[in-house]
């Protein structure tokens, strides 16, 4: 498997538990502070993410060797990442959530990519110099991959590529993409994945599409016109590239997951801080057991929903990571949307103005019910399974 190299420049080698206390700390003072502003400004958080990367969060989340955490296994790397996800995401869902897309626009990068693509962008990725995006959402298709109408003709040592993608995460400060597009036929045995420099000919990305809420993390529309992708940037073997995408779809759940509870967590945080200082009737709002009652819910769905994540990020068998990933995603962000409605209930008048960070808290929540397979796709997901 492919690793970072010795001679990158990262933090010191620490234990897990280590690298979890510095990370806290890093993200309380160089994180935290800046959500408000940037989600204000719809300006991405370049410079924090590569601070974050350097951490190895990137390479955790690849499963990839990493000099900074030499004493991690392999089996448990990923479960390292979802923890400091939850961190970051505690702090500011945007980064946490960049960084999680990350990890999906590299893995096909990482693990199907040849020897000369890999050594060109992989190493440039895990360290946040290069920022990638993944291509997979059409205008016309959302969840229904198998109908993905974008189209590679070969054509000898290239491929030339045509289509339209819609809701690509970091595209407008990407610098690949890795796109899946048909090279067969019909349904998903006819796709294939390309990595896709920005700036080749054809390549246009619109303008950031405005959303209701991670401002700061930027989508946009991509067209492709006659791209020429050398067949060196094939990630993986010509129409199979959906058996790259489900690897992609059971690391995108835990991320998501994770994300979500972290977004709980900050909700729960502001909702506690706020029902203990405040006071009615004589008495702080959280010895009323209407609002106490809310908050001791939260917190334990919320713990429910880390064990859940837990447990899949440890899970063996492909269907077992479906089915406990599909879960996870599921729980976590309608646990998310709960407890952020319930933290603007307790805050009353006070949480919906925007000065406070509950009502943002609630538009994120929202968002993550929909991206990376509805919860309603990830039900039915979970019931085909059982």
């Amino acid at each position: 498997m492919p690793g970072v190299r010795e001679t990158d420049t990262f933090a010191p080698p620490v234990t897990a538990a280590q690298w979890l206390t510095e990370l806290r700390e890093h993200v309380a003072r160089e994180v935290a502070p800046l959500a408000d502003e940037h989600e204000h400004a719809h300006r991405f958080p370049h410079e924090q993410l590569r601070a974050l990367a350097a951490r190895g969060i990137v390479a955790l989340g690849l499963g990839l060797d990493h000099p900074a955490l030499p004493d991690v296994p392999a089996d448990a790397r990923h479960a390292l990442f979802t923890e400091a996800v939850d961190l970051v995401a505690s702090a500011w869902l945007a980064p946490a959530e960049s960084l999680h897309l990350q990890v999906l626009a590299a893995w096909a990068l990482a693990h199907h990519g040849g020897p000369a693509v890999r050594e060109r962008y992989l190493d440039a990725m895990v360290r946040f110099e290069v920022v990638g995006g993944s291509c997979w959402t059409e205008p016309d298709v959302g969840s229904d991959l198998g109908a993905i109408a974008t189209r590679a003709v070969d054509a000898g040592d290239h491929y030339v590529l045509d289509g339209v993608k819609s809701w690509v995460g970091h595209a407008p400060v990407a610098d690949v993409l890795t796109v899946y597009c048909r090279t067969g036929g019909p349904g998903l045995t006819g796709i294939s994945s390309l990595l896709v420099p920005v700036g080749t000919p054809g390549v246009v990305v619109g303008p950031p599409l405005g959303k209701i809420a991670v401002r700061s993390l930027p989508n946009a529309v991509v067209e492709l016109h006659d791209v020429h992708v050398p067949k060196t940037h094939l990630l993986g073997r010509p129409g199979r590239g959906m058996l790259v995408g489900a690897e992609v779809f059971r690391a995108g759940r835990l991320g998501l997951a994770a994300c979500a509870n972290g977004l709980a967590q900050a909700a729960l945080d502001a909702a506690h801080a706020h029902a203990r200082s405040r006071r009615q009737f004589g008495h702080a709002v959280i010895e009323f057991q209407g609002v106490s009652f809310l908050l001791a819910d939260a917190a334990t769905r919320l713990a429910a929903s880390r064990a859940l994540v837990a447990r899949a990020a440890g899970a063996r068998g492909a269907r077992e990571r479906d089915l406990l990933g599909a879960q996870a995603k599921l729980f976590a962000s309608d646990g998310a949307m709960t407890t952020a409605v319930d933290a603007v209930q307790v805050l009353g008048a006070a949480g919906c103005g925007t000065d406070r960070p509950v009502e943002r808290y609630m538009r994120e929540a929202k968002v993550l019910q929909i991206i990376e397979g509805t919860n309603q796709v990830q039900r039915a997901t979970i019931a085909s399974l059982l």
